[in-house]
């Protein structure tokens, strides 16, 4: 019983987190794209526009739930939830620090530490991706359509690349449990080890989230907005969150498997520093560059980022595979 309740603790202090994070992480990236870009951001909702994503969540919530005639009713609606779940799920793998002791008690930060967590996470990641595709194919919208035929084609030139990087981790470091690969990293982060497949995944999985230079399936100067064009009030709402929980999941996944998770590099112990600030700043960190990078470089034209996919990023997945793969057998 007592593992039970202490399980319902942490799911839920974490999700309500995440979606604390999810939500100011928008108010983050208006506030760092406007200073990029030499204007203000939100300042008029609260001191400093802290306000401002309780007056977006208030807004979508209370707006017209408009659902077209000639859509696929029950796909239209269940297309948002596809998008935002898998995203949310995947926060329940991460290791978010070392154990602590609290009342005599042991309690490790993480919901669950799965022993095939790279697995798991590959897995949600293919099913959020049907997200975007059955909101586009549902809503019966030739734009939609388009945006949803873009984000299938994408997702799997870049997931294959992905999960050919995703190997050449589980090689270096013998193991698929997060858990246990931050604790390989307790001394040289696996960044030294393996910056080719560092970058790789970051494009990988800019590309799989759709993010900037990457968003062809909801390009609105092409599209209208793609797959999401029918929707209005919390079901885009939901598809909007959805994308900034995938960001913050692919920030916390690249944490975990190239920058040592709560380790500090080389061994490095700071004992009044929480493991989970650690953790925490590595992953802001990235997430801050996520913004960066999307008001520095222009949208790509889809046969680019195809071209990009299958001629850049699978040879260059697979050479490093191969390379990892011998420096293993001759330095085991």
């Amino acid at each position: 019983m007592e593992f039970v309740i202490i399980s319902l603790i942490k799911v839920v202090a974490v999700f309500a987190v995440l979606l604390g994070c999810v939500a100011y992480t928008t108010l983050l990236e208006r506030k760092l794209l406007g200073w990029i870009q030499l204007r203000h951001g939100p300042n008029r909702v609260g001191p400093w526009g802290l306000l401002q994503p309780l007056a977006d969540g208030l807004k979508f919530f209370f707006k017209e739930d408009v659902v077209p005639g000639n859509v696929d009713k029950a796909v239209f609606i269940l297309a948002p939830v596809i998008a935002l779940v898998p995203a949310v799920l995947v926060v329940g793998a991460i290791p978010f620090g070392d154990s602590v002791e609290i009342a005599g008690r042991t309690i490790r930060l993480a919901i669950s530490d799965v022993n095939v967590g790279i697995l798991y996470i590959v897995g949600l990641a293919g099913i959020s991706a049907y997200g975007p595709m059955l909101g586009g194919w549902a809503s019966r919208n030739r734009f939609g359509l388009l945006g949803a035929m873009r984000s299938a084609a994408q997702g799997i030139s870049y997931e294959l690349a992905m999960g050919l990087t995703l190997v050449s981790v589980i090689l270096v470091t013998g193991s698929m449990s997060l858990t246990k690969i931050v604790h390989y990293q307790t001394d040289v982060w696996l960044v030294f080890k393996q910056p080719v497949a560092f970058v790789l995944l970051i494009i990988c999985g800019l590309a799989e989230i759709n993010r900037t230079p990457f968003d062809m399936p909801e390009a609105e100067s092409e599209l209208a907005c793609g797959f999401n064009i029918e929707y209005s009030s919390m079901k885009f709402a939901l598809f909007f969150m959805a994308e900034y929980a995938h960001m913050i999941s692919l920030a916390a996944i690249i944490t975990c498997l190239f920058l040592g998770g709560w380790n500090l590099p080389f061994g490095i112990e700071i004992p009044f520093i929480p493991k989970i600030l650690i953790f925490m700043g590595k992953l802001f960190s990235l997430v801050a560059f996520f913004i960066w990078e999307r008001g520095t470089f222009p949208r790509l034209r889809y046969d680019q980022i195809m071209a990009l996919g299958w001629k850049w990023m699978m040879p260059i997945a697979i050479i490093n595979l191969l390379v990892t793969a011998f420096v293993c057998l001759f330095t085991a």
